[in-house]
């Protein structure tokens, strides 16, 4: 036996795998059954004009089969994604990697600007009582406002000045990444107890020191676990940006044309795209906290 079966195994076991293939399972099933019940009047309303009578079996066939269905079965959705991605050249204009590729760009750099934004007000919040009484209330009602209402604002006015392309949509990923990053930030950086702090000032250590050896390693497990958060968010508004600009590639602009022409089998694919795409992302962000926490001498 390998070395590798034995913690698959132990997994399985464990009870880390089974839950999670008996929930997919059933999210298939619920699936098959939803696009049946939904896309049983079409069929029936056809047969009906047709003059034909369906038994179950070939109604059941002809809900997970049509051409523009209104829920498509999951089979339908895979084989697009396969047709999109692996059956579809990279630079072409209908292949999917092309379009998640421009999606990704805007979700990086929106990501990289709302995590940059995020941890400089955090530290900013925590070191300083007045940023704390004036930003972080601000903060926090920036995002009562909702996205689908402030994106286009975003796009008309950076368009006016003459600024489009990949910034208006990075602009509106970092609206949304940023402030799970603050809110993250400030909790880790307040997390070190009275008694820790008190001994660095036993210690005479400046603010500086403190905030290097104590409140920053206590606060990089808060960092990751809002990163996380912050990227999946980023993905959500570099989608929505792409909504009001009429644009023509990325994830956001496919799933506008399928609704555009009635291909809800397009749409689906590219929804199971972002979230394959977001998936990636928040695993890659996993990946660096668990080395970055072994580097600072962590498990």
């Amino acid at each position: 036996m390998s070395d590798a079966a034995v913690p698959l195994r132990s997994r399985i076991w464990a009870g880390q795998v089974i839950p999670v293939v008996v929930v997919v399972a059933a999210i298939i099933a619920i699936w098959y059954a939803g696009a049946v019940w939904l896309n049983a009047p079409w069929a029936l309303d056809q047969a009906g004009r047709d003059e034909v009578e369906l038994s179950a079996t070939e109604l059941v066939a002809d809900t997970w089969s049509q051409e523009r269905p209104v829920l498509p079965a999951p089979h339908q959705v895979v084989q697009d994604l396969w047709k999109s991605t692996i059956g579809t050249r990279i630079t072409s204009k209908r292949s999917l990697f092309r379009h998640a590729w421009i999606t990704l760009s805007a979700t990086l750099a929106g990501f990289a600007l709302g995590s940059g934004l995020g941890i400089l007000l955090a530290v900013g919040i925590v070191h300083d009582r007045t940023m704390n009484a004036s930003v972080m209330p601000w903060v926090i009602a920036s995002q009562t406002i909702p996205i689908l209402a402030i994106a286009p604002m975003i796009i008309v006015v950076l368009n006016s000045i003459g600024i489009s392309g990949l910034l208006p949509k990075a602009i509106i990923s970092m609206y949304l990444s940023f402030f799970p990053v603050v809110v993250g930030m400030v909790k880790g950086l307040r997390s070190p107890n009275k008694m820790l702090l008190d001994q660095m000032h036993t210690w005479n250590a400046s603010r500086s020191q403190t905030f290097w050896r104590l409140r920053l390693p206590s606060a990089v497990p808060y960092l990751f676990t809002s990163l996380k958060i912050g990227v999946a968010a980023s993905l959500v508004g570099a989608i929505i940006g792409e909504l009001p600009t009429g644009a023509v590639a990325g994830l956001g602009a496919r799933m506008l044309s399928g609704s555009y022409y009635g291909q809800t089998v397009q749409i689906w694919s590219a929804l199971v795209m972002a979230a394959i795409l977001a998936a990636v992302l928040v695993a890659l962000v996993g990946v660096a906290e668990r080395a970055t926490l072994r580097m600072m001498g962590g498990r």
